[in-house]
């Protein structure tokens, strides 16, 4: 079992920048690919980013990358999802979620957070 706990999504105005963290608990987190979704109101869940278990191989949607940047720190047991240049269709409730290989689809994930709230005003 792996425990995630997203924080860091607050009201931020276009063009700034906001970093969420994910921190886990549980089974070995440097074992699990990590990935990041959100969902907006009305809208279905849709995957942001992922990264394997090493670091190594990252994925974005079209949608934010060259924005967005995600990393991990396996001594921490966290995963953080830098967004920069956000733009008010980033507003959403990001989660992140673990997996046993990086993948883009949500269904490959075995676990997830509650998610945070992320606003961008313009």
């Amino acid at each position: 079992q792996v425990q995630l706990v997203e924080s860091g999504g607050r009201l931020v105005q276009a063009g700034g920048s906001l970093r969420l963290s994910c921190a886990a608990s549980g089974r070995t987190f440097s074992s699990y690919a990590m990935g990041w979704f959100r969902q907006a109101p009305g809208k279905e869940r849709e995957f942001v980013a992922a990264i394997s278990w090493s670091g190594g191989i990252t994925y974005y949607a079209d949608s934010v990358k060259g924005r967005f940047t995600i990393s991990r720190d396996n001594a921490k047991n966290t995963v953080y999802l830098q967004m920069n240049s956000l733009k008010p269709e980033d507003t959403a409730v990001y989660y992140c979620a673990a997996a046993r290989s990086a993948t883009t689809h949500s269904l490959g994930y075995d676990y997830w957070g509650q998610g945070t709230q992320v606003t961008v005003s313009s």
